[in-house]
């Protein structure tokens, strides 16, 4: 099995994380903010230890502010729904995932939110100007993905915060596709909303995510759900004060302390290197593919600008029966389609077709970028 679809979700999983989520399963089992003993409060001290160590990665100062979620589609679904009001315009880049285009196309329906997509080339590139170019007089927020999930390009987020903060404008970045690999910090970039999850390059486990959030946004910002958070049970109105605003009902305790293990698997081994080994792989399988006849490298040619992502389309070739035929064959395991992501593949003139995606982890080797280039010359051979 050669495994090549760590953008839908990292595999393996960093070392200790499955043992840590069994062991609170079948040993500890408590819940927090509701168990008035001692195995409550020290799973408790996890659980902050966990929000502290996320702040740290993601350049935060106060670790209130990051709020677990089971996900970056359920944060931004918060984001759009406590942010935007009726006649809100909104702007973004043409890179953006469903998790993105869906809240907006349904607050367009409903709320008469508009929105602006920001001028993007095939290459998926997107330039500060061109969101300049298409802010208006009702524009509230900048929102846009870090990486593009279909084929790798990384946008320039500092200089889009800049642009936010000096038009007065929110700004929302989606770090699906970054967050634990390319450096992210909130302060430094101007972002008010950062959205992460956890079961992709931060190697952590399916179900949990978040999302880090400025005070100020935080008291304008409404929670998506309300109810029971363990905390004022006094009353029944939603506590104003963090996390508890944003975090109601039953916490996922066993998502969060592998989250844990996995940033502490992070924190030992390096962002930077981890990243960097990342990208020697996928530099050898893009040397390895360019120039091949009837196959175009979608995206960026090199690995400048890039995260770990490849996509690739077969022209005249039926792009789903190459990735059949490559786990068929070899047992090399891809994604083939439109990756949840219709206005990207629009703007990189892979649509309606999609393309097949190659994205790499950094336990693979060598040998196996190889096997795989391998196979596509053979399966364009026959």
């Amino acid at each position: 099995m050669i495994y090549l679809d760590q953008n839908s979700t990292s595999f393996p999983k960093a070392p200790g994380v499955g043992e840590v989520m069994c062991d609170y399963l079948v040993n500890r089992g408590v819940n927090i903010g509701r168990g008035n003993y001692d195995e409550a409060y020290t799973v408790e001290v996890d659980v902050i230890d966990t929000r502290e160590r996320l702040a740290s990665l993601f350049g935060g100062n106060d670790p209130r502010r990051v709020i677990f979620t089971p996900g970056v589609t359920f944060s931004l679904n918060l984001f759009f729904n406590g942010a935007l009001e009726e006649g809100d315009h909104v702007v973004i880049s043409g890179m953006e995932h469903n998790a993105v285009m869906r809240p907006l196309s349904r607050l367009a329906r409903t709320r008469g939110v508009r929105y602006s997509v920001a001028e993007t080339n095939r290459q998926g590139e997107v330039s500060t100007e061109a969101f300049e170019k298409a802010i208006e007089k009702k524009t509230k927020a900048i929102v846009t993905l870090h990486a593009s999930n279909v084929c790798g390009t990384i946008l320039p987020i500092e200089a889009i915060g800049r642009l936010a903060r000096d038009r007065g404008l929110l700004f929302a970045v989606d770090g699906a596709q970054t967050a634990g690999s390319v450096p992210i910090d909130v302060a430094a970039m101007n972002i008010d909303f950062l959205a992460f999850t956890g079961h992709k390059t931060l190697g952590g486990p399916h179900g949990i995510g978040g999302f880090l959030i400025t005070e100020a946004l935080s008291k304008e910002l409404e929670p998506l759900i309300v109810g029971g958070t363990g905390s004022r049970s006094d009353s029944m109105e939603q506590p104003d004060y963090l996390p508890d605003k944003y975090e109601s009902g039953t916490m996922n305790i066993p998502g969060i302390l592998g989250l844990r293990q996995a940033l502490i698997e992070l924190e030992r081994h390096d962002q930077r290197k981890i990243f960097e080994r990342k990208m020697a792989l996928t530099d050898r399988f893009l040397k390895g593919v360019t120039g091949l006849d009837d196959v175009r490298v979608v995206g960026l040619a090199t690995i400048d600008g890039r995260t770990a992502t490849v996509s690739l389309d077969f022209g005249e070739r039926d792009n789903a029966l190459i990735a059949y035929e490559l786990e068929r064959g070899w047992g090399i395991m891809t994604r083939v389609g439109l990756h949840c992501a219709p206005l990207a593949h629009q703007s990189l003139g892979s649509f309606p077709h999609g393309t097949v995606r190659f994205s790499f982890g950094a336990h693979l080797t060598d040998d196996d970028v190889d096997t795989a280039v391998e196979a596509i010359k053979t399966l364009l051979e026959g």
